[in-house]
């Protein structure tokens, strides 16, 4: 039995709790600024109201504090948006925390002062560099583990066998996981995967959308190689894998719809998707400045054409 404080109540940080208590762990979960889940977490009955299930009894939750680091545990997971990165890289560096940290988050970004791209794992490293740090990235819907519906995840460490530990004190008879070393390319994958998703929802027929996920999975590679990760990645659970997922259903796959019809990103936005969420766009502005000016449009036509048509918003013109 491992002692685990997660931290983030949104609805993946919630979910992979119940793998985790399944397998026999003690589970504390804290969420530093939604006052949504934090009402949700601190309730009787635990119902989470994004993923519409009650958690179970035995998850514990606590209030935000810095008193929560000088606790020992044996595992803390990272499931924060982007924006809380540099936070809690502060926080833990304050402490100095040795303790092995698993980062479920995804995004990449923007490092002006020096015009260089950042992972999350990096990001961290730059606010703390004594972090043992280890991603878990794959096609995981957070309704659907929450709901145990099977589940493949990749934990990647550049230490293989922190990485199968870490797979050891999580995985269940639902929720498997595979392993890797390559941390640059798994977290490449899982980022621009919201943006290629976005692009094949503009297909507006499945013989066109087919087109499109065979040129994303072929700018992804080139990608990944372009920010030293593995090409083979592209091809696992963190590539097209969770490429799949996005693109049959997902908010990203959503808009992209409503791109391929016409509409410009603000107005689809404002129209049809006011309150969600699209993580590829907030990518996209993220790291247009980098891509558009660095990396050969030839190589990958698809995502300079729809950075364009985000950051100037314009109507999506792709040939298929």
């Amino acid at each position: 039995m491992k002692n685990i404080l997660v931290i983030g109540g949104g609805a993946m940080g919630s979910a992979f709790t119940i793998p985790c208590l399944e397998n026999n762990n003690k589970v504390v979960i804290t969420e530093p600024y939604s006052k949504r889940f934090i009402k949700d977490l601190s309730s009787k009955n635990k119902f989470h109201s994004a993923l519409k299930i009650k958690l179970p009894k035995k998850l514990k939750f606590r209030r935000f504090s810095q008193d929560l680091f000088q606790e020992k545990f044996d595992l803390i997971v990272i499931a924060l948006s982007l924006s809380g990165i540099d936070f809690i890289g502060r926080e833990l560096k304050k402490f100095k925390i040795k303790t092995p940290i698993l980062v479920l988050t995804k995004g990449l970004k923007y490092e002006k002062k020096n015009k260089k791209i950042l992972t999350i794992s990096e990001q961290l490293k730059k606010n703390y560099y004594g972090m043992n740090i280890s991603i878990l990235k794959g096609p995981c819907l957070a309704k659907e583990l929450a709901r145990k519906n099977q589940t493949s995840v990749i934990v990647a460490n550049t230490n293989i066998n922190i990485a199968k530990k870490i797979g050891k004190m999580i995985s269940t008879k639902y929720y498997l996981t595979e392993f890797s070393q390559d941390i640059i390319g798994v977290e490449v994958c899982s980022a621009i995967k919201n943006i290629y998703s976005m692009i094949i929802g503009a297909g507006q027929s499945l013989n066109a959308s087919s087109n499109l996920f065979q040129k994303s999975v072929i700018e992804m590679c080139y990608l990944t190689k372009y920010f030293k990760g593995k090409e083979e990645t592209t091809l696992g659970l963190s590539g097209v894998g969770d490429l799949y997922v996005s693109a049959a259903g997902g908010r990203n796959s959503k808009m992209g719809s409503y791109l391929g019809k016409g509409y410009t990103f603000k107005i689809a936005k404002k129209r049809f998707m006011p309150n969600d969420t699209v993580e590829g766009e907030q990518l996209a502005r993220e790291i247009a400045p980098f891509v558009l000016k660095k990396i050969n449009k030839k190589k990958i036509p698809l995502m300079n054409n729809l950075l364009k048509t985000i950051i100037n918003n314009k109507k999506l013109k792709i040939k298929v």
